[in-house]
């Protein structure tokens, strides 16, 4: 190995990678759904990985998604070439006492430009605060998944709405900072490696929209790279908080990052 260039030499160009829970068909709907279009054509992403989504194409021509309780969707200028979903199961049904609702996680393969991009658009469905164990169980399925259809020779992401803020066992599960569920699968923070060093907050009670809630300012959402391929595929070069302007279109601000591609 070249310490010098572990990589090998770094890839000059990028893919643009946008997460946004955007709050299903709740609120004034019709009022948001404009606001959610031009963002997403403001910021031009080339794909947009969705949680809570209520149909909309965005003007990308290749899309899919899981439609059922809380769907997840990936949309992509690119051919999607193969896709599988997953439950995530975690803690007692939500009918029972402290139940929580199970995670959904859709796997797309990309056909892009430069080769294929794995993409995983995933929704922790354990929302409360006490539910740190319910997410551990999700997120140890969601791990297994991607260990399942995955290949380690193209670059992975994994983008959604956690429910868990970075320093949360769930989430130390997924970047190395405590056992990972599945040995040598681990993720780079976008946010973290390449954000402006803000806390970053995706849940704001500076949101009208996530204020009702009275939860504490969090970073729920995430844009999470599996370790760099050769010529640093992968890598987070940008990300930034996206959605949060005077007239947020979803109880969820969005994440878009660059990576290297």
């Amino acid at each position: 190995m070249n310490w010098a260039e572990p990589y090998g030499p770094l890839i000059g160009t990028g893919v643009r990678v946008l997460t946004w829970n955007v709050w299903g068909e709740q609120g004034p709907y019709a009022e948001r759904a404009g606001r959610i279009e031009k963002v997403v054509r403001d910021l031009a992403p080339d794909v947009v990985a969705l949680q809570e989504w209520a149909g909309q194409r965005l003007g990308f021509e290749h899309t899919t998604a899981i439609r059922a309780e809380a769907p997840v969707a990936v949309l992509s200028r690119w051919p999607i070439i193969r896709q599988e979903d997953r439950l995530l199961p975690g803690g007692p049904p939500p009918r029972e006492k402290g139940g929580v609702l199970p995670g959904r996680a859709l796997f797309c393969e990309l056909d892009g430009p430069r080769g294929p991009l794995q993409v995983f658009s995933v929704m922790i469905g354990a929302y409360r605060l006490s539910d740190s164990q319910a997410r551990q169980e999700q997120v140890r399925a969601l791990a297994a998944f991607v260990h399942e259809v995955s290949s380690r020779r193209h670059p992975t992401l994994v983008c959604g709405d956690f429910n868990a803020p970075p320093d949360s066992d769930e989430m130390r599960m997924l970047t190395g900072r405590s056992a990972t569920p599945v040995p040598g699968l681990v993720f780079y923070d976008a946010w973290e490696v390449a954000g402006d060093g803000g806390p970053g907050c995706t849940w704001s009670n500076a949101n009208p929209w996530a204020r009702p809630g009275l939860y504490p300012d969090r970073r729920f959402d995430y844009v999470l790279s599996a370790w760099p391929r050769a010529g640093g595929a992968g890598h987070p070069v940008r990300c930034e908080v996206v959605g949060d302007g005077p007239e947020p279109a979803s109880d969820h601000y969005g994440v878009l990052a660059e990576l290297r591609y």
